[in-house]
């Protein structure tokens, strides 16, 4: 994994880099590793949302918070499966608890909302050939869990962002419906999808950056968190239609909030794997290069 120039970049390259990707993809078994990361996000939601609406409640308002989770989940996944999921947060955040049970809970909240991003730390360590350093150990295990914490910190400060800017444009969009009313729906249309990429790929640049055990230049990170962004808000969206018409958790009765998060958390991820390989692809075929870090060493075996 060297750091020269190789080749130059092109729409033919970028054509040849995508189907290196898609091979490349395909061989890491994503639908299994994909399927890990959505059990463990099961596990983990209830701790990891109470976790955000108290730190961007903390700003904003926890109910309003709750109200704007509510509504973004009832859009991806439907009214009955966003209401199931109010009413877990609901629950978790009772204040009828001893002082003992309170301590035990945070131990296991912290616990249980990190899981998710060391499982997908993981699969990124696998995707880009490496693997964790034996000797490390115990101490890895602490630094990894919190690095997964400082990623939900991360993830609350982007919602807060996320916000306050769609706050401003609901603001910007009357006036534009007293100036212009005809050009509204564009306008409107075109800033959220600029702006949900733009949060996203800030998102998935961190986690491409900083989650993995390895080093890795900007100008990689960027090109693939942006690739992996488009694909994702086009992928929301796609699989928003798919739940409405669909409804593929009804077959499932009671059960049918879980499978409909573990099938959205699996196809995200999906796709964030598919961008993590475009990353590794493209880091090596023009020269930055992806290396393991102090904690890791380079498995180049893996393919």
């Amino acid at each position: 994994m060297g750091h020269h120039k190789k080749d130059q970049f092109s729409f033919k390259a970028f054509l040849n880099l995508l189907l290196d990707t898609y091979k490349s993809w395909l061989s890491h078994d994503p639908f299994r590793s994909s399927a890990v990361v959505a059990y463990y996000a099961i596990l983990s939601l209830p701790a990891l949302l109470v976790i955000i609406v108290n730190i961007v409640g903390a700003v904003w308002g926890t109910e309003i918070v709750q109200g704007k989770l509510t509504e973004e989940f009832s859009m991806a996944l439907g009214r009955d499966a966003a209401a199931s999921i109010q009413a877990m947060i609901t629950e978790t955040q009772s204040e009828h608890k001893s002082t003992i049970s309170t301590i035990i809970g945070i131990g296991v909240l912290l616990f249980g909302a990190t899981g998710v991003f060391y499982h997908l730390k993981i699969s990124l360590n696998a995707i880009w050939r490496i693997k964790a350093d034996p000797n490390a150990k115990i101490k890895k295990v602490v630094i990894d869990r919190v690095l997964s914490f400082a990623f939900i910190l991360a993830i609350g400060f982007l919602l807060l962002v996320s916000f306050i800017v769609t706050a401003a444009i609901s603001v910007l969009n009357d006036f534009i419906r007293q100036v212009l009313p005809d050009v509204l729906l564009y306008v409107a249309y075109t800033l959220d999808f600029l702006i949900s990429t733009g949060i996203i790929s800030v998102l998935f640049g961190l986690i491409f950056k900083y989650l993995p055990d390895a080093n890795i230049k900007w100008p990689s990170v960027k090109i693939g968190a942006v690739l992996t962004a488009l694909l994702f808000v086009m992928g929301k969206s796609a699989l928003g239609y798919y739940f409405g018409q669909a409804e593929p958790g009804s077959t499932y009765g009671a059960a049918g909030t879980i499978v409909l998060i573990l099938l959205w958390v699996s196809y995200s991820c999906l796709i964030l794997f598919f961008g993590a390989e475009f990353t590794y692809n493209y880091a090596k075929k023009f020269g930055y290069g992806i290396e393991p870090n102090s904690r890791a060493v380079s498995k180049e075996d893996i393919c």
